[in-house]
């Protein structure tokens, strides 16, 4: 499902809600868990799972095409858990 989907659905299911709110209302969802997650903060949604950040240090990688070693910075990615309601209901719990 891409955003657009998911503002569709949002709206379809609540019709009292104008289509430009729900767009209003996701966006701002997204905003703030990108910016708790820039500033390093952990946003757990409760029976859905965590997103988190994750430092991977600096590493001697390999160019697949050249076979060159090369340097790669350290970086931080972000990673998500799955939560145990999601867990269970994924594999027909």
């Amino acid at each position: 499902m891409i955003r657009s989907e998911l503002i569709q659905k949002i709206a379809e299911e609540n019709p009292h809600l104008y289509q430009r709110d729900v767009e209003r209302i996701v966006n701002t969802v997204f905003e703030e868990v990108t910016g708790a997650m820039s500033r390093g903060d952990r946003v757990e949604l409760r029976g859905f799972g965590a997103f988190s950040v994750k430092k991977r240090d600096s590493r001697v990688g390999r160019n697949p095409r050249t076979g060159e070693t090369v340097q790669v910075d350290e970086k931080h990615v972000p990673f998500f858990k799955t939560g145990k309601l999601l867990r269970d209901r994924l594999n027909g719990k």
